[in-house]
């Protein structure tokens, strides 16, 4: 083959310095399994076929089209960063400390202004958040979601009650508590659903436990029981002092979804 031919074989924007490790390994592995299933089945093809991939390979940087996208797509970001792939460039992680979970929201189109100077769910976010609520409303779905996310074996998750905590171990290590099932169903949906809207992956996870809970705020529906969602104060008791707290909860099953402190200045 000429060296004009080469060139225009050749894709340097995946060669060269431009090489994608991470995608180079994974088409030498293809090609190395259908070379062996070819030199099972059809052995003058295996040879013919070997030349061909490490050939498109060198020249092109992929043997199956699409490969640099696929893996930016589906590869984990800790794998591609052992091959210095990894989005790096203005793209510090963000801290709790760093951003306000409102503006955040608001900004990414999660909220909007609605009534007056109140804030509601976007329609579309709103429509995905609660179907993804739905796909994990049962128990197994729940715990499978959830070791999914912590990357845990489900069989070793359980849930437990006590009061107004609900609690996920994993044999017998606490792995997470909530103040309801039903703060569980939404944080783990908006966890699954977030990530298309937000730069979930620059967040640490103190960031990302405020923008949960931030969102809970603006639920309507109750998770669990689908009736309406209402707020109001109470005064929390203690061995020492007492205080005043706004508890956002479903009316009808009572599960909580959030608890903050009573601001009474910004009332």
């Amino acid at each position: 083959m000429s060296q004009g031919a080469l060139d225009r074989v050749r894709r340097p924007e995946y060669t060269g310095e431009n090489r994608c490790v991470p995608c180079t390994a994974t088409n030498l592995l293809i090609a190395a399994v259908v070379t062996a299933a070819l030199a099972v089945l059809v052995p003058p093809a295996a040879l013919v076929f070997a030349v061909f991939a490490v050939g498109s390979i060198w020249l092109r940087g992929y043997l199956v089209p699409g490969t640099p996208e696929l893996t930016k797509r589906y590869f984990p970001e800790w794998l591609l960063a052992k091959f210095d792939k990894a989005p790096t460039a203005d793209r510090e992680p963000i801290s709790a400390e760093d951003f306000d979970p409102e503006t955040v929201l608001l900004e990414s189109g999660v909220v909007e202004p609605c009534e007056g100077d109140d804030l509601c769910l976007t329609e579309d976010f709103e429509r995905a958040w609660r179907r993804h609520i739905d796909a994990i409303a049962d128990d197994d779905a729940l715990r499978a979601e959830l070791a999914e996310q912590l990357g845990l074996d489900a069989d070793e998750v359980t849930f437990e009650s006590h009061g107004n905590a609900y609690l996920a171990r994993n044999e017998t290590t606490r792995i997470g508590q909530w103040e309801s099932r039903s703060a569980l169903l939404a944080d783990l949906a908006a966890a699954t659903e977030l990530p298309e809207w937000v730069e979930w992956d620059r967040l640490d996870s103190r960031a990302r436990s405020q923008l949960l809970s931030g969102l809970r705020v603006f639920v309507e529906t109750c998770p669990s029981c689908g009736g309406l969602v209402t707020a109001d104060t109470e005064t929390v008791e203690s061995c020492c002092r007492s205080h005043t707290v706004v508890a956002v909860g479903c009316e009808d099953c009572g599960d909580r979804l959030l608890e903050v402190p009573y601001n009474e200045a910004a009332a």
